[in-house]
């Protein structure tokens, strides 16, 4: 379950975690055309604690909303460092059909103070 966040004034995606949400996207399954219709249209609209890479996002309408999906994208996203370790996992959270949410779920001692690139994210379908 999602915890409660810091509101800020919206803003628009920034370059990473448009490109997560591109990448994490990519994989098909059911719902995902309709969220990939939403990326342009999202706004960051809370961060999760005072120095949190994860956000919260609102869609602006109009929207195609996604159907008979759960609260969380059915794709695993691994991050893994340049050995293989496995880092954490990068989950898009959906309320009502719509992109709620990009979270960095670390395992780390200490929280990341950026989301991961691209190529240390390992994606499959659940």
């Amino acid at each position: 379950m999602r915890r409660v966040a810091i509101p800020i004034s919206p803003r628009a995606l920034n370059a990473a975690e448009r490109a997560l949400l591109v990448h994490i996207l990519s994989v098909e399954f059911a719902g995902a055309a309709e969220l990939r219709s939403q990326i342009e249209q999202v706004e960051v609209t809370a961060i999760r604690t005072s120095h949190s890479v994860s956000v919260d996002f609102r869609v602006r309408e109009p929207l195609r909303r996604a159907t008979a999906l759960t609260n969380l994208v059915p794709v695993d996203a691994h991050v893994l460092d340049g050995a293989g370790e496995y880092l954490g996992e990068v989950l898009v959270w959906i309320e009502d059909g719509a992109l709620a949410g990009l979270e960095y779920a670390w395992v780390t001692d200490d929280m990341p103070t950026r989301l991961p690139e691209i190529a240390s994210i390992r994606l499959r379908s659940n």
